[in-house]
């Protein structure tokens, strides 16, 4: 027998390394952007003001201490904790925002718009009339007052199952019902926490502290496990109730418990800096837009929330004649996203 021809040993290159097949290329590099965006507003937001700070300056100030002197009391205890709590809250609401859209498969379905943010400032008013102001006491009405209205929309809305359009309208109406008892108990309440609770419904982040921000910062850091863990069902929702049935979803209890950490989400946020307005609207659109994802991206929302959120209080302390709440920024932004969400819808349907 003759013997087995020497094979040619192999010239083929090895194959170049590629992206993940789970990973999205776009959405990687759309996140890192927003990140870098996030840290240059950041370093806007501790230098700029009446005590203006240049970027060295800054860093030097945060590595030296609260015994640094005043550039460190300036950026560390007046500038650093208002701007954490910016991306902090325009982080959670952008989250919030992702799951009640996603739960309702409608881009107007956000807690804002359906309610659950006007609950949460109900039962702060609650709290601070009858109980008197304090963190811990308006945080707890924050959360009974939002997870209540919760309840009843979804009681109203129920019928053999939650759908989505459904759900926005009973919101809508109970919107304006507590409008209306906030407005009650304002009336009620004694002339200087009327006041107060005036301003502070228009979502400020005006003296900021943080003594106020550490407890939501501690509130949200507890969620977020939770939301990591409603992410999957999250996911199988979007494909459709039977499709999710199909996937083993316990549909009903997952939707409920996804609403749940919305409201909670939304309800640290409004206890802290009141309510805050279209961040949760638009936040997870604009999020899906940029990364081009199939659903809502929960991570790329709470980047484009932080962003949001942070530029406009930037807007609302440098750019207008006079310093004004940040939600009074945010609802001018949002209604102009409103219209053209409404807009669209209406191109689709005509």
């Amino acid at each position: 027998m003759s013997a087995p021809p020497q094979q040619r040993p192999s010239t083929a290159q090895p194959a170049p390394k590629t992206w993940s097949r789970r990973t999205n290329p776009r959405a990687t590099v759309v996140a890192g952007l927003l990140i870098a965006a996030l840290g240059l507003l950041t370093g806007v937001a501790v230098g700029v003001g009446d005590y203006p700070l240049s970027p060295v300056e800054v860093v030097k100030a945060i590595f030296a201490g609260v015994d640094g002197g005043f550039a460190s009391t300036v950026v560390l205890e007046w500038r650093m904790p208002r701007a954490v709590a910016a991306v902090a809250f325009g982080a959670a609401l952008g989250v919030a925002g992702a799951l009640f859209q996603t739960v309702t498969r409608n881009p107007l379905g956000s807690p804002d718009i359906i309610g659950f943010t006007t609950g949460s400032y109900t039962g702060v008013l609650i709290g601070v009339v009858l109980v008197g102001p304090s963190f811990l006491s308006t945080s707890i009405w924050a959360m009974i007052g939002g997870l209540a209205t919760a309840a009843v929309v979804y009681v109203l809305a129920f019928r053999q199952g939650v759908q989505g359009f459904r759900l926005i309208i009973v919101g809508i109406g109970i919107t304006a019902m507590l409008s209306s008892f906030n407005t009650y108990l304002l009336l009620q309440a004694q002339t200087e926490v009327a006041m107060a609770a005036s301003i502070w419904a228009a979502g400020s982040l005006n003296l900021t502290e943080w003594s106020q921000v550490w407890p939501a910062l501690i509130l949200l850091g507890v969620l977020a496990p939770a939301v990591w863990f409603l992410a999957r069902p999250l996911r199988q929702l979007e494909l459709g109730d039977d499709s999710a049935k199909a996937h083993g979803v316990p549909v009903e209890p997952a939707r409920m418990a996804i609403m749940a950490i919305g409201v909670a989400l939304t309800a640290a946020v409004t206890a802290a800096a009141g309510p805050i307005a279209f961040i949760a609207l638009a936040a997870p659109q604009v999020a899906a837009r940029l990364m081009r994802t199939g659903g809502l991206p929960l991570f790329g929302s709470a980047l484009v929330g932080g962003v949001l959120l942070l530029g406009a209080d930037l807007i609302a302390q440098h750019v207008v004649p006079a310093a004004v709440p940040v939600g009074t920024v945010t609802v001018v932004i949002g209604g102009l996203y409103l219209i053209y969400v409404l807009a669209q819808q209406a191109r689709r349907s005509a």
